[in-house]
């Protein structure tokens, strides 16, 4: 079998399970302003390293420590997102990507925006990502499947349109270079016109897809919404693969909860993922406190 019938498997293969496969997708992609709080959160004070390179150490630690315990699984995780350091380092001799795919047949994503813009129309755009082509050539040659982008919206409005605009416009970009973007417009939680929002983003993802060229598909990373089932007509839609949830500052079990009540819709969760682990749990502790952790979320994305 030559690389290149192997790399068509393997993107197929991906494919596959990335469309129907059982499962959640693992949000392991805290960035250089993020990291701090889950260090923190982790159970490791700012006081533990002195520069990016040791937080960065550090947090590849935490996330080798989930992707390797024997609860990280890929019968109940389907993908995992990963921050750009990450896709770069190794887990047991392997790339992540590779260690990823090949040991636990889960799909790697990347993270691919460089933050948030300052508000503005009630929302935050994302910024300006430099050498993005460069960036998704590298990660396909590492086995990347996909991408993930978020932007943040306050309010429903003229800053939600934009968001919804620039998100399918490097959308294409990403489908250009052969990756399949899932699109993050996340909604805040608390934004006072919350439901609005919901019914405003849900007409104009259903005009952005419906605009994709035939045979081009895109995944939806959505705030949990106000009214259940409020996207089943993207669940459903014939070029979104995936519909996926972010928890947003829910709880762990409040938002499984409201994600069991959205029929095909699976978790996408970072912060209620971890929530519970420590560095200081004995490696029975740590891997008791991820299975019941995925336990749930699994359960929930089944509904």
């Amino acid at each position: 079998m030559t690389q290149e019938v192997r790399e068509k498997k393997m993107s197929s293969d991906q494919f596959d399970k990335a469309q129907s496969g059982a499962g959640f997708i693992a949000a392991l992609d805290q960035s250089g302003g993020s990291t701090p709080k889950a260090l923190t959160l982790y159970g490791i004070a700012e006081d533990a390293y002195s520069d990016d390179a040791q937080m960065f150490d550090l947090v590849h630690e935490m996330r080798t420590r989930i992707i390797t315990s024997p609860s990280f699984d890929g019968d109940r995780i389907l993908g995992a997102i990963l921050f750009e350091d990450t896709m770069d380092r190794e887990i047991d001799g392997r790339s992540t990507p590779d260690y990823l795919w090949n040991v636990r047949q889960i799909v790697p994503f990347l993270k691919v925006d460089k933050g948030l813009a300052d508000e503005r129309d009630g929302a935050q755009l994302m910024k300006p990502i430099p050498n993005l082509d460069e960036l998704l050539s590298r990660a396909r040659d590492k086995g990347v499947f996909g991408t993930k982008m978020r932007s943040v919206i306050k309010l429903p409005g003229a800053g939600l349109s934009a968001v919804v605009d620039q998100q399918f416009a490097i959308g294409r970009q990403i489908l250009a270079a052969g990756l399949i973007p899932i699109i993050e417009p996340e909604i805040d939680i608390h934004s006072p016109e919350k439901s609005k929002a919901e019914e405003q983003l849900k007409s104009a993802l259903l005009d952005g897809v419906d605009s994709l060229d035939d045979g081009q598909f895109v995944m939806l990373k959505l705030t949990l919404p106000d009214v259940d089932d409020l996207y089943r007509e993207l669940v459903d839609h014939p070029k979104v693969l995936r519909v996926v949830a972010l928890s947003g500052g829910y709880g762990r079990d409040e938002a499984c909860a409201k994600l069991a009540r959205n029929h095909g819709v699976i978790a996408s969760f970072s912060r209620a993922l971890t929530e519970g682990l420590t560095a200081q749990q004995s490696d029975d502790e740590f891997n008791a406190a991820l299975d019941t952790a995925i336990g749930s979320i699994a359960k929930a994305s089944r509904t």
